[in-house]
C-alpha cells in the first residue's frame, strides 16, 4: 500500500510539472529565451518636405492628405504662362544667333566680293581723274590762267578721292579674307549664352511640376491653388514607407553582443502575434542617457547606445512613433564567465 501511495505522489508531481511547463509554453510562445535581448523603442520614418524652387502661384494641387503616391507621380503644378512666353522669345533669339554664326562661318558671297572690287575700281578712277585735274590746275596757275583758289579746290578733291580709294581697297581685302576668327568665336559664345539661358528657363518649366521622389504617404497638404509657392514653403510633407526602422537603445554592457546586419524582429501592441522582421542597420558610436520616450525597465540614468533595426513592413502597418518591442538573438555574451570545471 505504501508503494502505491509513493507511485501516485510521483505521478502527480511529474504531471504537475509537465502541465506547468506546457501551460507556460502556451502562454509565452513569444517570451524571450535566456540569450535573447529585448529592447524597447519607437518606429521612425523618413519624412520629405516638398517645395517648389521658384516663386509663383500654384495652379493645381492633385493629392490629398493620406493618399498613397508612387515614385514620379505628379503632385502639384505652378502657373507657367509668363515662363512659357519668355521661353518663346528666347528661342527666337537663339535661332537668330545661329544664323549669324552660319553667316560668319560661310564668309561673304562671291557677288559681294565682286561688288567690293568694282567699288575699288570706281574709287581708283575718281582718284585718277582728280589727280589729272589737280595737275592741270598747277600748269594753269603757272601760266596765270587761273587763281590759287582753283588749285586749292582741285587739291582737296584729289585728297578726298585718294582717301576713298584706300577705303575701297581695304573693304575689298576684308571681304576677300572673310570674317576674323575672333568674330566667329564671339558670335558662338553669344549663341552658347543664349542656349544656356534657354536651358535654364526649360529647367524652371520642368520644375514647375512637383513629383513624388519615391513611394510615400501624403502626411500633410500645406498649400492650396492660388497660394504663392516658394522654396521656404513646403507644399507637402511625405512619409516614406520604405525603409522603416525602429529606434531603440541598448545598455553599454550588452553592446558587444550585437553587430550591424544582425537579424531581429519587432512586435507591436497593435499586432502582438505578428513579427516585423528586420536587421540592425545602425549602431551609434557615442553613448547617451536613455531618452524618456523609451519604455524600459532599466534605470533611466544609465548610459545607452542608439540602435536602429531596419524592419520590413510591406503592408504599411507600423506608424510613426508607434512603441514596439525589439527582439534580438545575439551571439554569446563575451563578458560571460565560464562555468566551473571548464
Amino acid at each position: 500500500m505504501r508503494k502505491v501511495v509513493i507511485i501516485i505522489i510521483v505521478s502527480v508531481v511529474l504531471l504537475g510539472g509537465g502541465g506547468y511547463w506546457g501551460y507556460r509554453a502556451f502562454l509565452c510562445s513569444d517570451c524571450p529565451t535566456s540569450s535573447e535581448l529585448v529592447l524597447y523603442g519607437n518606429v521612425d520614418i523618413r519624412q520629405v518636405n516638398l517645395a517648389f524652387k521658384d516663386n509663383e502661384r500654384i495652379r493645381d494641387v492633385l493629392v490629398e492628405e493620406g493618399d498613397v503616391v508612387k515614385a514620379g507621380q505628379t503632385l502639384a503644378r505652378l502657373q507657367t504662362r509668363r515662363l512659357e512666353a519668355e521661353i518663346t522669345a528666347l528661342k527666337a533669339g537663339v535661332d537668330a544667333q545661329k544664323y549669324m554664326v552660319i553667316q560668319l562661318e560661310n564668309g561673304f558671297r562671291p557677288e559681294e566680293i565682286q561688288q567690293a572690287r568694282a567699288e575699288e575700281r570706281q574709287a581708283q578712277a575718281e582718284r585718277e581723274l582728280t589727280r589729272r585735274t589737280y595737275e592741270r590746275q598747277v600748269r594753269l596757275l603757272k601760266s596765270g590762267a587761273n587763281a590759287q583758289q582753283d588749285l586749292d579746290d582741285a587739291l582737296a578733291r584729289y585728297d578726298v578721292a585718294k582717301a576713298k580709294y584706300q577705303v575701297a581697297v581695304q573693304n575689298r581685302i576684308l571681304k576677300e579674307k572673310g570674317p576674323r576668327w575672333e568674330e566667329i568665336a564671339s558670335a558662338k559664345a553669344s549663341l552658347h549664352k543664349l542656349e544656356a539661358d534657354l536651358e535654364t528657363l526649360q529647367v524652371k518649366l520642368a520644375e514647375s511640376v512637383l513629383h513624388a521622389p519615391k513611394a510615400a504617404v501624403v502626411r500633410s497638404r500645406n498649400l492650396e491653388p492660388g497660394d504663392m509657392a516658394s522654396a521656404q514653403s513646403p507644399v507637402f510633407t511625405l512619409s516614406v514607407m520604405d525603409p522603416k526602422w525602429v529606434r531603440t537603445y541598448i545598455p553599454e554592457d550588452k553592446l558587444g553582443r550585437i553587430k550591424p546586419g544582425m537579424p531581429g524582429y519587432a512586435v507591436s501592441d497593435s499586432w502582438p502575434n505578428k513579427r516585423f522582421e528586420g536587421r540592425i542597420g545602425f549602431i551609434s558610436s557615442t553613448a547617451e542617457f536613455t531618452p524618456r520616450s523609451v519604455e524600459t525597465p532599466e534605470l533611466r540614468t544609465s548610459l545607452v547606445y542608439e540602435v536602429r533595426l531596419n524592419v520590413h513592413d510591406p503592408e504599411n502597418e507600423l506608424r510613426l512613433g508607434m512603441p514596439v518591442t525589439v527582439h534580438l538573438e545575439p551571439a554569446a555574451d563575451p563578458n560571460a564567465q565560464p562555468a566551473d570545471g571548464n
